[in-house]
């Protein structure tokens, strides 16, 4: 079973439109969707409409949210930005087998690599390699 930590975008991106590709993550069988309180704050916070954030709260009854912040040392060769660090310290503390970014900009360059059991990648990724694009 897949257990996948949603970066703050990812949820963003899923409540954003009724009809985003991005909600197929929460139509997939034996996978489990894991979130950071940090997480959901930041789409939260990024969301302008009332019926967004409606949308949000109904996606993330299926979601598994922790509110504990990780102390997790990442590996040197993992450099990010001081407000990305927590959403990969709480993945790899979940035990998260991927993390689900769509930030290129931070996460880019770790796109495809594995970090302890976690593999980052793209929810379109993710997707193509379950077989359900979106």
């Amino acid at each position: 079973m897949d257990v996948l930590f949603l970066d703050a975008n990812v949820l963003y991106s899923a409540a954003y439109r009724a009809d985003a590709g991005v909600a197929r993550l929460w139509q997939l069988e034996e996978t489990t969707l894991l979130t950071s309180g940090y997480a959901l704050e930041e789409a939260r916070r990024s969301l302008e409409r009332p019926e967004q954030r409606a949308r949000l709260d109904e996606l993330t009854k299926a979601v598994e949210v922790s509110e504990a912040i990780p102390d997790v040392e990442l590996p040197p060769d993992v450099v990010l930005p001081a407000k990305d660090r927590p959403i990969l310290t709480a993945a790899l503390a979940a035990g998260a087998t991927h993390l689900i970014t769509g930030d290129q900009t931070h996460f880019g360059r770790l796109f495809g690599c594995r970090i302890g059991i976690t593999l980052v990648t793209t929810p379109a990724a993710y997707l193509a390699q379950r077989g359900t694009h979106g």
